[in-house]
């Protein structure tokens, strides 16, 4: 699954707004199921499954029939099977040899179970169960759902598809809905004729029943959890082509195939890289890439297999507004999701403790395989960005291990954060360095063999690649999924002798919230080099030394692969700025990083973090210069109590980056580099929000065209345009916003356009958006992503006015995502009164299982009061020696 990458914590930066109503009634939880716990018993297991399902779209509901092919292994009073939202009209058992028996069917809604009694045990031997039952459509993102939009007529239409992880297959059919019952699927559906239905195998058989009805029946699948089967139906069209012996398609709404065509060249470009690496052919006849209208706050993509589900935001392309960087989204999506057609589908995690072992392999296999298909777009830097939002978690002492212990439904919800998936990818970085990259991917190969159709633990993975001729990395592996955490790598001395650099480094804990307690202790694969020279190697247990080949500045995480922070003497920073534009592109993004968080962190002064910033040349490569405007828009956040501190941050980024936003132009130039519009992006996106005066007058100046000239803010940046103009938004030009969401051509654009709405910096029209979002013209998926677009620009008022409308909120967002919606939207405050507020939320609503991500945003919001508070001084002094 790939989640929506705005949800780490990043703890620089947010505003400040006050309001503190007293919060809604009531005393209900999260959702039925959130705090219990999740396994069935066990002694039953099902084999094969053969269900047919009735949609009823136009009312919301749908009927179903379920044969199941049960083992029995021990006498059990009764089955217990996974189901919620589903009303049980008849149960019979068959045993192998004999008669069927009637059974009564029990459902526990807060447990998300029914107990299926057929008046005496059950003994051990095979059965088949059959089910007759019925169940709603919903109209999030969880189970069997519908998602209303508008086609290319302008006709209003409706498609039903299915999303069940992390446990919502219960949604759909009664079953064991747990990773570890793989079993195989028979899905037949009765449909409007004429519709097209997909699922993860083509279709097998199509029979027509007569008044407007057609059943379809697909294809047997592979043996597979519950979570990966897939339904999808309406009126839907499909554009394909063949990469080998497998058909890759895309699935979209009638008329939108064109603006797949992204993602179709991908995959089909993909899958062959995939089989060879992994050495296990794609095993499925097609594979496709489904659309679906509108958005989760949740996940973008599910890797149902064969049936990838995708929203649309996040894989059509169109030419009037989406952006280079969007594109390159698109592709390391359909590459995360084809991933996961091994790791995660063929070869599943027994249970959600070890998600990582799907999500880090995905997020990792996507950036490598993009990397090796589109060298120019540099991937390998994107590991970076991912590395610092897994360290944003793993800074605060609620951060939790990679492999962690999951009891709940809301802890196997919760599971899907920065820590499964960037850190669990930096993890994978780190190690396929110490193993190397064929001993890797021979022990890659070797698991996925080992355990095609079946369920493993992370051990199973170590093992293999240790048994590759990967000695040592087992204990490596075991520190870094086991231990929550960050390694600090601290150079206690660095000594030219003899022509060499010789360090002496001893290891610590990187913490922003907890420097007092007793830090642990990893086994840390260290690779560091002097600039220019040979990069050498050392597994750091406490303390250690390295001699590394030649004389001066030195870094000591080369290649930026190793999961640990590394602290410098400040003499040896000042070097590493001296000889910045002498380092590797990739060593030079980690060392920004690095050195910024070591000054939140208080590690260092900030000043040595902001002299290697300020040492970033215009004639740095494009994707280095592209991350500068997130440093500086982050000094301009901290500084918000202080406006004089900030214009003076403005001015410098505006004479820093001015004249390379002048030298590159506000519009593509024939020619120009693979990055330049990724930079071009970031500065007028960091520009415009400071308030730089030619960029927001250029912005005016656009909108104003398009009075004359619909056409006028077409291109990549439309979007980072509007963005600049709704900031800045008074009352006439929120309207003449909002009048273009209303009018606009396609849903895709609708969407965008609504949720810029909520970004206004005028609080009052703020308000007006949170209001707006609560009727019914944005959207059923769009009004959440306008409250969230609230809450990054007024985090207190957003809170706020989601307790007083609650329930109205939550039947906004998937189920999935309500014990940690309002922790999202207040995340990003540094506001006390805030951290009062989601506590007393979580007290109230949540479970103590339930309220994990809240406390992480109390931590991370306590933690930048702190942050703010302690370097106000130091930053306003140095953009002032800067004048």
């Amino acid at each position: 699954m790939s989640f929506q990458k705005i949800l780490p914590l990043l703890i620089a930066a947010a505003p400040l707004a006050l309001a503190t109503p007293a919060l809604a009634q009531g005393t209900a939880p999260a959702g039925p199921g959130a705090g219990i716990t999740t396994q069935l018993p066990r002694g039953a297991a099902p084999s094969h499954y053969a269900i047919e399902v009735t949609p009823d779209a136009a009312n919301l509901k749908f009927t179903g029939k379920a044969a199941i092919d049960v083992t029995v292994s021990q006498q059990l009073p009764a089955l217990v099977l996974n189901a919620a939202d589903l009303t049980i009209s008849s149960v019979m058992l068959t045993p192998a040899k004999g008669k069927p028996i009637k059974g009564s069917a029990k459902v526990d809604a807060e447990a998300q179970t029914v107990t299926m009694d057929f008046g005496k045990p059950i003994a051990p031997g095979a059965y088949r169960l059959d089910i007759v039952y019925a169940g709603i459509i919903n109209q999030q993102a969880n189970g069997l759902f519908a998602l209303d939009y508008t086609d290319n007529a302008g006709a209003a239409k409706r498609a039903l598809f299915t999303q069940f992880e992390a446990p919502d297959a219960r949604r759909f059919v009664p079953g064991w809905d747990e990773p570890s019952y793989k079993a195989t699927f028979d899905l037949s559906a009765v449909i409007p004729t004429g519709e097209l239905a997909v699922g993860n195998m083509p279709v097998k058989s199509s029979t027509d029943l007569g008044g407007g009805k057609t059943r379809v029946t697909f294809g047997t699948s592979p043996k597979m959890s519950s979570y990966l089967l897939f339904f999808g139906l309406g009126e839907l069209e499909r554009a394909t082509k063949m990469s080998g012996a497998t058909e890759v398609g895309v699935i979209t709404g009638k008329g939108n195939t064109g603006k797949a065509r992204l993602a179709l060249d991908a995959s089909a470009a993909i899958l062959p890289w995939f089989n060879d690496y992994f050495g296990t052919p794609y095993p499925l006849p097609k594979l496709d890439n489904v659309a679906g209208p509108g958005q989760s706050q949740f996940f973008s993509a599910m890797e149902n297999w064969g049936a990838i589900f995708t929203f649309e935001r996040a894989l059509l392309v169109d030419p009037r507004f989406t952006s280079e960087a969007t594109k390159r989204r698109i592709y390391e999506t359909v590459a995360h999701e084809m991933a996961h057609q091994w790791f995660g589908d063929l070869v599943t995690m027994a249970w959600w403790d070890d998600l990582w072992l799907n999500e880090g392999f995905a997020s990792w296999m996507a950036t490598k395989v993009s990397d090796k298909l589109q060298p120019q777009w540099e991937m390998l830097l994107t590991r970076v960005d991912g590395r610092e939002a897994a360290m944003s978690l793993d800074s605060l002492a609620t951060t939790h291990p990679v492999v962690q212990k999951i009891t709940t439904v809301d802890q196997v919800n919760q599971a899907f954060d920065a820590i499964t998936y960037q850190k669990g990818e930096a993890v994978i970085t780190m190690l396929e360095g110490y193993a190397g990259e064929e001993t890797w991917k021979n022990g890659i190969r070797s698991y996925m063999k080992a355990h095609a159709y079946g369920n493993t633990v992370t051990d199973d993975l170590w093992k293999a690649v240790e048994g590759a001729g990967a000695k040592g990395l087992v204990s490596i592996a075991h520190d870094f999924t086991s231990k929550p955490g960050i390694p600090l790598v601290k150079v206690e001395s660095a000594q030219c002798q003899g022509g060499n650099m010789l360090l002496t480094l001893s290891q610590s804990e990187f913490s922003r919230d907890n420097k007092d307690k007793a830090p642990l202790s990893w086994n840390v694969p260290v690779m560091a080099q002097t600039v220019g020279g040979t990069a050498q190697r050392l597994i750091l247990q406490g303390k250690g030394q390295m001699t590394l080949p030649g004389c001066g500045a030195y870094v000591v995480n080369a290649g930026q692969t190793g999961y640990y922070r590394s602290l410098y003497p400040q003499a040896d920073v000042k070097a590493l700025a001296r000889d910045f534009t002498k380092l590797a592109s990739i060593d030079q993004t980690g060392l920004l990083a690095d050195n910024f968080q070591l000054g939140l962190g208080g590690y260092q002064p900030i000043g040595l973090a902001l002299d290697l910033v300020d040492a970033v040349p215009a004639s740095a490569s494009p994707a280095v210069l592209a991350e500068v405007p997130g440093y500086l828009g982050s000094a301009h956040d901290m500084l918000e109590s202080d406006p004089a501190a900030q214009a003076r941050v403005a001015a410098y980024a505006s004479a820093k980056l001015g004249p390379v936003l002048s030298s590159i132009g506000y519009d593509a130039k024939a020619g120009e580099g693979p990055q330049a519009p990724v930079l071009r992006s970031a500065l007028v996106s960091t520009l415009g929000d400071m308030g730089d005066k030619a960029v927001v007058a250029e912005a005016n100046r656009r909108f104003a065209a398009l009075a004359t000239d619909p056409a006028a803010l077409d291109g990549p940046l439309r979007n980072v345009w509007l963005a600049i103009i709704a900031k800045n938004a008074d009352q006439a030009t929120w309207d003449r916003l909002r009048a273009m969401a209303k009018g606009a051509k396609t849903d895709l654009e609708k969407s965008s356009l609504y949720a810029l709405l909520g970004g206004a910096k005028d609080a009052k029209l703020g308000a007006q958006a949170l209001d707006l979002a609560l009727t019914d013209e944005p959207g059923k998926t769009t009004s959440a992503a306008i409250i969230s677009q609230v809450g990054a620009e007024h985090p207190m008022l957003a809170v706020d006015y989601v307790l007083a409308h609650r329930a109205q909120y939550e039947a906004l967002i998937d189920v999935s995502a309500r014990s940690q919606a309002l922790a999202r939207l207040g995340g990003g405050s540094a506001d006390p009164a805030m951290v009062t507020k989601l506590d007393a939320y979580a007290t109230q609503y949540l479970t103590p299982e339930s309220r994990k991500v809240v406390d992480r945003s109390i931590a991370a919001i306590k933690t930048r009061i702190e942050t703010r508070g302690r370097l106000k001084a130091p930053l306003a002094a140095w953009f002032a020696a800067k004048k």
